[in-house]
């Protein structure tokens, strides 16, 4: 499968509300794994639909590492957060193709949200590695692609490079338009 990433313009449909019309409600997806306190790490978070909802949740105890190699993605997801009075629980960065750049964040992650991203990096393996690296003991991850970008034999193969990284299968929830799963590092 050819690896490209979502260009930087699609990040306004990507933010829109119109998501949760079609069943991609941010909070109805993680609220079952987020909790005040917790650390969270949110690879390719575009412009914030997700992270600011999930900024909610960890409340002011709490903190979002969200990651885009894209730094037009990154300013208007700090101008959102700015926006909503949430951008001090929120550490935005801008990272490369060939790391998330998250080695400060090591044994430190609670929850990983990997929302329509698997399928935009070089190499299934490298990510789930990065992450686990920075994951707790017992620390969840929510993978979950997009059923037209990701058929099922690419999903099988993004549950095997996370299983090799330390990742066990701990429930399939259902999410509207993907494949999802819920992993926990052992």
């Amino acid at each position: 499968m050819a690896h490209r990433v979502c260009p930087w313009w699609l990040g306004y449909f990507l933010a829109s509300p119109i998501r949760r019309w079609i069943g991609q409600d941010p909070v109805k997806i993680v609220r079952p794994y987020v909790h005040e306190g917790m650390t969270v790490l949110e690879p390719g978070p575009g412009m914030g639909f997700f992270t600011l909802p999930l900024a909610r949740l960890v409340g002011s105890s709490g903190r979002v590492i969200a990651v885009d190699l894209q730094p037009k993605m990154i300013a208007s997801l700090k101008r959102r957060a700015s926006q909503a009075d949430l951008l001090a629980r929120i550490d935005a960065r801008v990272t490369s193709a060939d790391t998330m750049g998250i080695t400060t964040l090591e044994g430190k992650v609670d929850f990983t949200l990997a929302f329509a991203i698997v399928h935009e990096f070089p190499d299934a393996g490298r990510f789930f590695a990065e992450v686990s690296r920075a994951s707790k003991p017992g620390a969840h991850i929510l993978l979950a692609e997009p059923n037209g970008h990701v058929d099922d034999a690419a999903f099988a193969a993004e549950l095997s490079a996370a299983s090799a990284a330390g990742f066990a299968l701990k429930e399939r929830p259902l999410v509207s338009r993907s494949h999802a799963a819920l992993l926990a590092k052992s």
